[in-house]
This record gives C-alpha cells, sequence and structure tokens, in this order.
C-alpha cells in the first residue's frame, strides 16, 4: 500500500494531540476555523513526495541551526509548550512573569521563523528536539 500523505483537521486541538498526530505520521495539524491559504499550503507541501533528499537535508541543517540560536529560556519555553502547558502555567514554573514569558516566546517564534504553533512542534520534530527535551530532567 503506497504512503498517504495525512493532514489532521480538528476543532478542539491541543499541543499533546498536535505532537501525537504529527509524531505519528501526519504531515500538518490544522485547527479550525481554517484560513484557505493556510489548507491549500499543508495541501501541496503533503502532496510534495518528490522532494529531494538534498532539499530534505538542507531543511533539516535549518532547523537545527536555528534549534542552536535558541537561549536556554527559549528552550525551557519550547519544552513547555511541547508538553501542551498553559502559557501562565510556564512562565510560573520557570518563575518570570507572563509578560516576560510572552517576549520570549516570541523570540522564540522568530528565531524559529514559524508562523504557528502547528509549525513550531513540526521543525521541534524535525530537529529531533522532542526527543532531546523527553530525555531531560526538568
Amino acid at each position: 500500500m503506497p504512503d498517504v500523505p495525512v493532514i489532521v483537521i480538528t476543532g478542539h486541538g491541543d499541543i499533546a494531540l498536535a505532537v501525537n498526530a504529527m509524531r505519528n505520521g501526519a504531515s500538518d495539524f490544522l485547527e479550525k476555523p481554517i484560513d484557505e491559504g493556510l489548507l491549500l499550503s499543508a495541501i501541496r507541501s503533503a502532496l510534495e513526495c518528490e522532494v529531494d533528499d538534498d532539499k530534505r537535508l538542507a531543511e533539516l541543517a535549518a532547523v537545527r541551526d536555528r534549534l542552536s540560536t535558541l537561549s536556554s529560556h527559549e528552550r525551557q519555553i519550547l519544552d513547555g509548550l511541547l508538553s501542551g502547558s498553559r502559557n501562565k502555567m510556564i512562565a510560573f514554573d520557570l518563575g518570570i512573569s507572563p509578560q516576560t514569558f510572552e517576549k520570549y516566546r516570541v523570540n522564540l517564534m522568530t528565531k524559529m521563523a514559524a508562523n504557528s504553533l502547528s509549525q513550531l512542534v513540526h521543525m521541534a520534530l524535525l530537529g529531533g528536539f522532542l526527543a532531546r527535551s523527553g530525555d531531560r530532567d526538568h
């Protein structure tokens, strides 16, 4: 049976569900209501089965390079987001204010060039961040 790309679309998604879906091979995870352009982009991306290895390796290297630029606070915030914790809880756990958390979160999204949380999860999976973060002591 040939591989069929899967895009998960849900009205009640959370980070844990997105991480689980992408770990199990989903090419994207979208929450309703869905922007038509974002859906079309996800479909195009999922159908690009013939992407050459050089392009994939370059994408992987770029993601790993971006992950390596994260500060320790940005990495901790990424850990918290990937574990499905709420923003205020992550801020509390790190002993920082919600405003400081938001500053780090914006920096994280900017450094990773992520336009959405699902894109950030995808990059973290691609770059192997989830495997490493799961092995860390919290």
